[in-house]
């Protein structure tokens, strides 16, 4: 019988909600599959449930706790997860509580030798990350799946067991009042680095694991530091090594610090000890502000991965399907990539309007985007962690160098959390026409503010649909003639037409005014020019001089009709 042994987490500014075990059907009595079952009501599995239950799918939803994670955990939120959220209705609690910021500075010792710009405009609606804990930010995906008639999340349900069948997929679930099975026609698994789907499937994780450790601490410190990203290299509060700090709501500040290779991680995780060395960088830094100790854990560096996303009928996603550095922020955000990437996709096999090999897309661009990752992280952490002592006195003299030499600053570049363009995968329509700028075939709908726009839709995200979208450069909506409604059977498209001339949205029409040609310019548009989109968002098609076959042919192959 499965009893969790969360009930007794404590905090100084976050009361943790207790989430009662309701009894499913499933104990009383065999029921019909269920189309999905997501294991693991993190982010990115709460973000999977919204993804399929705004287009109508019904999910079952497991978590073997009983509330949220514990601490600050993955605290950075990038752009790209926010416009995630805005497309699920779940941005605006961020948007209020987050702390938004575009900086971070990188010190050798007491030295300034790098500043971090992240690209920042007018334009766009959320800055390029946003500083928040995750136990907040689960509670507000929490709410919102709740407000999701096709979600049914249940709590204090452990996956013990995994029966794989022709067309279905059968989980023994034990609860705090007895084991049953439950069937889905798919599985989705999101429950973690130690994933018991993976488990029970004797899948392991691929790659190489870096041998620095960080102990992650949260503090509760009223402090008038703005909210950036600081990075000390060999401070006197951690010599040889380095220590992160990032500034969150309530007063919290997550302080990372690297442990040396000799020193015992049991030992350093004791609250003595972990007091000790956190006062002695805040007393460096002068910081003299009295401060609570909140939450510590442990971390370390990892580049491994699945080498299929897909068995079957069960799709792995997040830290089950992918283990990734912290450093650049990019794990939890390349999760709910993946949520993005894969709901669509099952919600379309499922609906009946794309063919099973429709999931077979997914490893190709979400573990191609992971390799990537692995890329840009590995130099990041052989910088913040040097494995050898070539390695040590190799990023050492370039922080010297740094000081007074220009060159040597990109090299401390922390490499953030950018979007992956899926240019190469199979559904991506290859672009034969010239464009200079605006998004590229695969990359995400960039993002711009309209000036004419009223309330929520005052940015061009925000008129897109849970579908395709379609958008048409023109003078007039007068000459758009094209039915998308009759493209390909079945298949939504939503046309979104880009004016020059000013004209009302009319029904099945939604029309922007581009009075200043500010749209034109960002996509390079020219008159007739059209941009496809997929429904999480990415580019699949776009074109100077278009048809309806054109579109039909793009259509079919982002669905691999």
């Amino acid at each position: 019988m499965h009893l969790p042994h969360s009930l007794h987490i404590k905090s100084t500014y976050f009361d943790y909600p207790l989430y009662p075990f309701r009894p499913p059907h499933e104990l009383t009595g065999r029921t019909a599959p269920h189309p999905v079952v997501i294991v693991g009501a993190g982010p990115v599995g709460l973000i999977v449930a919204m993804e399929l239950g705004r287009r109508g799918i019904r999910t079952v939803l497991l978590e073997a706790i009983e509330t949220v994670s514990p601490g600050s955990r993955a605290t950075c939120v990038s752009r790209r997860s926010m416009e995630i959220m805005l497309q699920n209705q779940c941005d605006e609690p961020f948007v209020s509580k987050a702390l938004m910021w575009t900086e971070g500075s990188s010190f050798y010792r007491d030295q300034m030798v790098y500043r971090l710009r992240m690209p920042h405009s007018a334009d766009e609606r959320y800055f390029p990350m946003a500083n928040i804990q995750q136990c907040v930010y689960e509670k507000f995906l929490v709410d919102r799946v709740e407000q999701i008639d096709h979600v049914d999340l249940r709590w204090q349900s452990k996956v013990v067991g995994l029966t794989e069948g022709k067309d279905t997929v059968t989980l023994r679930i034990d609860t705090p009042e007895g084991e049953y099975d439950l069937s889905a026609r798919y599985v989705v698994a999101a429950d973690g680095a130690r994933s018991i789907v993976r488990e029970l499937l004797g899948l392991r994780l691929a790659g190489e694991s870096h041998s620095g450790r960080y102990l992650i601490a949260d503090i509760r410190m009223a402090s008038s530091y703005p909210t950036e990203r600081r990075a000390w290299f060999d401070p006197p509060s951690n010599p040889g090594n380095t220590i992160l700090m990032h500034k969150q709501p309530d007063d919290i500040w997550r302080i990372d610090y690297q442990l040396a290779t000799d020193q015992d991680s049991d030992y350093e995780l004791q609250d003595d000890r972990v007091r000790a060395r956190i006062k002695a960088h805040l007393d460096w830094i002068g910081e003299t502000a009295p401060w609570q100790l909140e939450w510590t854990s442990l971390y370390k560096a990892h580049c491994l991965c699945l080498d299929d996303y897909r068995y079957g009928r069960i799709l792995f996603a997040g830290d089950a399907a992918h283990l990734v550095p912290i450093f650049g922020v990019r794990g939890m955000n390349s999760g709910i990539a993946d949520a993005n990437n894969l709901g669509w996709k099952l919600a379309y096999v499922l609906q009946g309007l794309a063919p099973d090999s429709l999931l077979d897309s997914y490893t190709p661009e979400r573990r191609a985007a992971t390799l990537d990752i692995f890329d840009n992280a590995r130099k990041s952490t052989l910088f913040m962690t040097p494995p050898t002592r070539g390695y040590q006195l190799t990023r050492d003299a370039v922080l010297q160098l740094a000081i007074d030499e220009d060159s040597m600053k990109p090299l401390i570049n922390p490499r953030q959390s950018t979007p992956y363009d899926y240019v190469a995968s199979p559904l991506t329509t290859a672009q034969r026409e010239p464009f200079e700028r605006g998004p590229r075939a695969g990359a995400p709908l960039i993002n711009i503010r309209l000036k004419s726009g009223q309330g929520k839709h005052e940015h061009l995200l925000d008129h897109l649909g849970p579908d395709f979208n379609l958008l048409w450069f023109g003078e007039s909506p007068a000459e758009f003639r094209i039915d998308v409604s009759s493209t390909l059977e079945g298949v939504r498209v939503k046309p979104i037409l880009i004016t020059r001339l000013a004209a009302r949205s009319t029904q099945g029409l939604c029309v922007i005014h581009d009075h200043d040609g500010r749209l034109y310019s960002s996509f390079d548009a020219t008159a007739g020019c059209a941009y496809l989109i997929r429904p999480d968002g990415h580019v699949c098609a776009r074109w100077r001089s278009w048809d309806e076959a054109h579109l039909a042919q793009a259509l079919r192959r982002a669905l691999t009709r």
